[in-house]
């Protein structure tokens, strides 16, 4: 079962060697087993991949995350469905009712909002009842947008001075970068449990091929947020460059700790749940089933 991420920074040349991926650099080689990895983040404009390497991952279910020349998440690369009951399962997410997924989506939006408080009292913010009040007034489908009004509370009180879409702020740089891996976390889970990522509950982008991804990471959105605070002091910092030990702290997001039912869990295997969980929901019509991490700061 995979379980680790690898996360490259510098000149590589990757390969396929018996079953294991095969990293080259200046300071010597080493040999990494395909089972063992379920995420790779390419941030440095000077990796080499071989093609037998490429097509092994994607035989393996490893989601494949690339960066831009400014260290932002910009791609992703999954494989082909390769579910054993991929049409079954298509069909059970193409056929949901419209009020099995209004339901899905209050479910979705109540674990957010409350892993937003749970995120506000790890940080000793103030005002985290306030958010657990407002996730008891989601309605199916959210058609009030209480999820928006939970969001403008949440961010006045997480970080001072801030704006969520100013791209020049380090701390959008690192919420953004980690949302790019959890992202990708997700998305492989997805498509390993056989679904079409492109059809979302909420989400519905006529360009995103990942609607369905976008619905079910927004619980794992306050994850982020907590680990890039603790990674900036006071998580207050604005300015400054993205530096190898921000990109560094928050490639390794899937690597924290959630509560999923009675379960400790890693937020790559709260992912799985999460995917094989929505699938139950779907089958018998019961949004209840479906399992979503719970924010329990434990790094």
């Amino acid at each position: 079962m995979a379980w680790r991420g690898l996360h490259l920074t510098n000149a590589a040349k990757l390969s396929l060697a018996d079953r294991q991926i095969c990293v080259k650099q200046d300071a010597g080689e080493i040999r990494l087993a395909l089972e063992d990895i379920a995420w790779i983040v390419i941030d440095t404009p000077q990796a080499v991949f071989s093609s037998a390497l490429v097509s092994a991952c994607m035989e393996a279910g490893i989601a494949v995350v690339f960066t831009d020349d400014r260290h932002t998440p910009s791609g992703l690369a999954l494989p082909f469905h390769r579910h054993h009951r991929q049409g079954a399962v298509a069909k059970l997410q193409v056929d949901a009712k419209d009020s099995m997924k209004r339901r899905l989506w209050q479910t979705i939006v109540r674990r957010k909002i409350l892993n937003q408080a749970a995120s506000l009292s790890i940080l000793d913010r103030e005002s985290a009842t306030t958010l657990m009040e407002i996730a008891r007034h989601v309605e199916p489908g959210d058609p009030s947008n209480v999820e928006a009004r939970a969001a403008r509370f949440y961010w006045s009180h997480l970080f001072r001075d801030f704006v969520r879409d100013d791209d020049s702020d380090l701390r959008n740089k690192m919420l953004n970068y980690g949302y790019a891996v959890v992202r990708a976390g997700v998305a492989r889970a997805l498509v390993a449990s056989g679904f079409l990522p492109a059809f979302g509950v909420k989400h519905d982008g006529s360009a995103n091929a990942f609607n369905l991804a976008d619905d079910l990471v927004e619980p794992f959105r306050p994850f982020v947020d907590v680990l890039a605070c603790k990674t900036v002091p006071g998580g207050t910092d604005k300015s400054g460059d993205l530096t190898l030990e921000h990109r560094r702290a928050m490639a390794g997001v899937l690597f924290l700790n959630g509560k999923v039912g009675n379960e400790k869990v890693s937020l790559l295997v709260a992912a799985e749940m999460a995917a094989a969980s929505f699938s139950r929901a779907l089958e018998f019509e019961k949004p209840a089933l479906l399992e979503l991490p719970e924010l329990e700061w434990d790094p």
